[in-house]
């Protein structure tokens, strides 16, 4: 076995000694945006030199993210460099507003794809996103990394995206974990054979089912843990015993709703501390939910270990790949008067997410409410109108009832 770096390696105590050094530095060089040098501005960089240390900054949450960056756009004074030093900016729904940048794989999912024994000789079938949102250039940008070409396929489309895998002979999706399935089945449908034998997988949940099923038909899939605002968080290894988090940045799992840490095994929110000298966001709350695991990976990377994706800390739940919002919900609410309350409920259907949105409303035309649907969740799901008082009085407007088990 290889490993990408001697990082994933290291011993705790060398753990320990590179993040003394390297915290304060990363720090120091946070306090350069105008945004964290109000919020680090009470703290000597020098003395934060430890977890412990860390764990007394203040969170910072994607509300303040957004709020700040509707003052002062695009990125809220969060970044050291100015919106015109970026190669990209991107959009993710929110709206938030992400930088990007396209040399030395900026959002570090190299680790990932090596991990996953993706290397030269592979092309990759990249199904992610490559309009508005950064998914497309983050796995793009880990393919360089790797020595690995791609097809910069985007999502659609699904017959031709099939007639080019078989033609082209990729090895490799990269994409939602759900779409390989839409792709194989049509792919029989055709007649054809994809000649892929591994999917590196984000953006929604990896269903054990889907796992094996992709497994029985010769394609070994892993899953990482990564957004737009923070690149790779965690990631799958072989072992597949938990998520590896990536040597570039300091996770936490703090108490819901408080910037406090728990206990090892008990689940909490997800706290990251990025090193990324351009976007240096500092104890961001992701809004996810996991635990820390014991002891070491099998495969030999010594890191810590995190459960993986375990829910939301919040309402915001992700349905096909996307994050859906409480304050979404709330704007679809507000385009028709005559609609009382909403609830989005997300359910599984054999292997593919389903999104149904009940509206309360006296109206009778599901069909009318389609297209707002679509442009304030950016998810096409199914509309069914309930009589006005019918949905349960409990605050909730994203209900999740998929099993993760």
């Amino acid at each position: 076995m290889t490993f990408y770096d001697e990082l994933e390696t290291r011993s705790a105590d060398e753990r320990a000694l590179w993040l003394a050094a390297e915290l304060p530095a990363a720090l120091a060089r946070a306090r350069s945006a105008p945004a964290l040098a109000r919020i680090l501005a009470e703290i000597e960089p020098e003395e934060i030199a430890t977890r412990e240390a860390l764990a007394r900054l203040p969170v910072i949450r994607k509300s303040e993210l957004s709020e700040a960056q509707k003052k002062k756009p695009p990125f809220g004074g969060f970044t050291t460099r100015h919106p015109h030093e970026f190669e990209n900016i991107y959009q993710s729904p929110g709206p938030i507003y992400e930088p990007g940048r396209r040399g030395e794989d900026w959002w570090r999912l190299g680790r990932f794809l090596h991990a996953a024994g993706v290397g030269a000789g592979d092309i990759i079938h990249n199904c992610f996103g490559y309009h508005l949102t950064p998914a497309g250039m983050m796995f793009e940008s880990a393919a360089r990394a790797v020595g690995a070409a791609t097809l910069p396929a985007g999502t659609g489309q699904t017959e031709l995206q099939v007639r080019a895998a078989v033609d082209i002979g990729t090895t490799v999706y990269a994409g939602t974990p759900d779409y390989l399935k839409i792709m194989l089945d049509k792919a029989a449908e055709m007649g054809e054979r994809l000649a892929m034998t591994r999917a590196v997988v984000s953006g929604g949940a990896l269903f054990p089912s889907l796992r094996q099923a992709y497994a029985e038909r010769g394609i070994a899939t892993t899953q990482c843990y990564a957004t737009a605002d923070l690149g790779l968080i965690a990631y799958e290894s072989p072992a597949q015993e938990g998520m590896i988090v990536d040597e570039r940045v300091v996770v936490e799992i703090v108490r819901p709703g408080t910037g406090d840490p728990v206990p090892d095994g008990e689940v909490g929110e997800v706290v990251v501390t990025t090193l990324n000298a351009d976007y240096p966001l500092v104890r961001f709350a992701t809004g996810d939910l996991s635990a820390a695991m014991p002891g070491e990976s099998p495969c030999g990377r010594t890191n810590m270990r995190i459960r993986g994706w375990m829910g939301r800390a919040d309402q915001t739940t992700k349905i096909k790949g996307m994050f859906v919002r409480p304050e979404q919900v709330a704007a679809l609410v507000a385009r028709h008067p005559e609609i009382s309350r909403a609830r989005v409920v997300a359910e599984r259907a054999g292997e593919m997410d389903v999104m149904t949105v009940l509206l309360e409303t006296r109206g009778d035309d599901a069909a009318r409410y389609e297209g707002t649907v679509l442009d304030t969740l950016k998810l096409r799901g199914r509309v069914e109108l309930v009589a006005p008082g019918s949905l349960p009085n409990d605050g909730k407007v994203i209900e999740d009832r998929r099993n993760y088990d």
